[in-house]
């Protein structure tokens, strides 16, 4: 059995595991767990009651953090013209058309966000095979396929992030750092459930928000009461 670090041991000690904390307890809590001398990402861990198998129960979306992530979010955009223009006036790191796209495909991936205009996606799409496996594939419903791509470029910087439901039914999302006041991780962590409950399908059956936890990068998980977050959030 594997164990753990002294590290991981003492923060854990800082987790009642028979209670059910409120957003706010929890928030609070998840920056003392943090034990390791980098700034740990804060990440919040989602079980709904879906089955992504059937393509009407996906979940998928994206939400602009009140406070960002807490890191430089680089965004390369494929456009051209004045689409181009506008794009590197909003403060895209990297702007291009087919040779942009013949880098990519050569391997280079030194970005985060990828953005693209509509009339560009005939060259994008053949990049499905590298940015799909890295979820960096532009697509129309997360806003990263759009024409209006000065917004885009301005909200990925902001600390837009996108969240999609693994096979197991678990949404994945980061919240910000372990450095991050209890504030700003609580509003980031309520957007992100308010838009992942907003997001229920309409074929799903039962209870939706099953399990929710929040931690550390490398840090025990902070179980969250979800019967509590879907009676505030309704």
């Amino acid at each position: 059995m594997a164990r753990h670090g002294k590290k991981y041991e003492e923060a854990a000690k800082l987790v009642d595991r028979n209670k059910r904390y409120t957003v706010d307890e929890a928030c609070a809590l998840v920056g003392k767990t943090a034990k390791k001398k980098f700034d740990e990402t804060v990440d919040v861990s989602i079980r709904l009651g879906v089955d992504p198998k059937h393509a009407d129960q996906m979940v998928r979306g994206a939400v602009v953090l009140p406070h960002g992530i807490g890191k430089t979010v680089r965004v390369a955009v494929f456009a051209k013209g004045d689409k181009a223009r506008e794009a590197q006036e909003a403060g895209a790191d990297t702007v291009g058309e087919a040779d942009l796209a013949a880098k990519v495909q050569e391997g280079w991936l030194e970005f985060d966000v990828a953005i693209a205009t509509p009339d560009m996606m005939g060259v994008v799409g053949r990049l499905g095979k590298v940015l799909g496996p890295r979820g960096l594939m532009p697509n129309p419903k997360v806003g990263t396929v759009t024409a209006d791509v000065a917004r885009a470029v301005r909200e990925a910087k902001a600390g837009k992030v996108e969240f999609r439901v693994e096979k197991a039914g678990i949404v994945h999302v980061p919240v910000g750092k372990a450095s991050f006041e209890a504030r700003k991780l609580l509003e980031n962590t309520n957007a992100i459930l308010e838009t992942i409950l907003r997001a229920r399908p309409a074929t799903a059956k039962g209870t939706y928000l099953r399990g929710v936890s929040i931690s550390t990068t490398m840090g025990p998980g902070i179980p969250l009461d979800a019967a509590a977050i879907t009676a505030a959030h309704k």
